[in-house]
């Protein structure tokens, strides 16, 4: 099957879509993963799309001034061919990605875990338990 080209109401004539769509011209390999933010009251859980890829391929930390740094690095052989054939677009590929979120004020920094599960990394981040205080109201007996 061949590729369909899209038509387009662009004002720019055909030439330029022709110079534009060629494989000479190199395009980017990668595209952002999809993140989702969950919070319960208990917790926060970061969600990050991340197909085929293992935990060997994350760095997850935390800085000093409560950043939460996600990367995400595959290394892998650009392999165009092979028994299936060449690609004729590829986005389908994450090469390497950073995200840095800014942890809430509630969460638990010492206790954050992260592991990676059918092909989403899950990053747990626990809210601190907030232990209600005693009655600091104290009797004072008068003499």
């Amino acid at each position: 099957m061949l590729p369909v080209r899209r038509t387009t109401n662009s004002w720019l004539p055909d030439i330029f879509n022709d110079f534009f769509d060629n494989s000479w011209m190199e395009r980017p390999t990668y595209t952002a993963p999809a993140i989702n933010v969950i919070e319960n009251e208990k917790e926060y859980e970061v969600e990050l799309a991340a197909p085929g890829l293992t935990k060997d391929d994350f760095r997850v930390r935390v800085d000093g001034e409560n950043n939460l740094h996600i990367e995400m690095e595959k290394k892998s052989e650009n392999k165009e061919g092979g028994k299936h054939g060449r690609y004729l677009r590829r986005e389908f590929s994450y090469e390497k990605f950073q995200q840095t979120l800014l942890l809430p004020d509630d969460v638990d920094a010492a206790a954050i875990e992260a592991k990676v599960e059918n092909g989403v990394l899950h990053v747990n981040l626990p809210k601190i338990v907030k232990t209600p205080k005693p009655d600091t109201v104290k009797q004072i007996d008068v003499h």
